[in-house]
């Protein structure tokens, strides 16, 4: 049963539409946002499946899905997504959104995930609330995978064949980590709970590192004299 609250413009929206259409792209739509909203599903939400659940009901009971619309009229404009990178995505921040003809400033809580919806209030031409799929795309070397977070970083081949500790510059500064000697390239290291934060029933993820033998990488000696040089800098050492 759907809440009393619900109008026909926020059921349309929800599933991703400006409003009515004909019934295949409904159908469609309805299709994309129940499969992204399963709970059972990696990043679905119960709340977010019962609302599209209803907003479908309320969409047949008005008869939009089923009928195609008997003027010729241009198709909807799908509703704008709202991308971000992999570092919004952990910490939170703000972006832009074209909507129409503005440009929004909105703000991303932190552990938003793909297929998440970035709820506006009020924000439809008529006044309803609009749900914006969200979308995580790849930048400065880091993608996102379910809940966790992949980069490569380069190192000396010696340091794969013999081990020992790796300094790698994260997102959050430069962490630190053990080799053990011999292992098969590609070498990947886990450093735990540096991935999305928990949100809802998602856990916190992880950030996995793949190393990336080369030659013009710096040794871990090298590594940490560059960060020393880079601390103490002459007009550190004055002050």
């Amino acid at each position: 049963m759907r809440a009393p609250s619900q109008t026909l413009t926020q059921a349309y929206a929800i599933l991703g539409l400006h409003g009515p259409t004909d019934g295949d792209a409904v159908r469609r739509a309805f299709r994309t946002a129940v499969k992204a909203a399963r709970p059972d599903l990696p990043g679905g939400d119960d709340d977010r499946f019962r609302r599209v659940i209803a907003a479908w009901r309320l969409i047949l009971e008005e008869g939009g899905a089923l009928t195609p619309l008997e003027a010729p009229k241009a198709s909807p404009e799908a509703l704008p997504v709202v991308g971000i990178n992999p570092v919004q995505a952990v910490l939170g921040g703000q972006t832009t959104v074209r909507l129409g003809q503005k440009r929004l400033k909105i703000t991303v809580a932190p552990g938003m995930r793909t297929g998440d919806h970035l709820r506006l209030r009020g924000a439809a031409a008529d006044g309803a609330d609009l749900y914006l799929p969200i979308l995580i795309r790849p930048s400065d070397g880091l993608t996102v995978l379910g809940d966790d977070l992949h980069m490569s970083w380069a190192v000396a081949p010696r340091l794969i064949e013999d081990g020992g500790r790796v300094e790698i510059d994260t997102y959050a500064g430069t962490r630190g980590a053990w080799v053990t000697p011999g292992l098969t390239v590609p070498v990947r290291i886990r450093l735990r709970d540096m991935g999305l934060p928990a949100r809802g029933s998602r856990p916190a993820g992880h950030l996995f590192v793949t190393l990336q033998p080369s030659e013009d990488a710096p040794s871990a000696a090298e590594h940490l004299l560059a960060r020393f040089t880079r601390v103490w800098t002459p007009e550190r050492l004055a002050a």
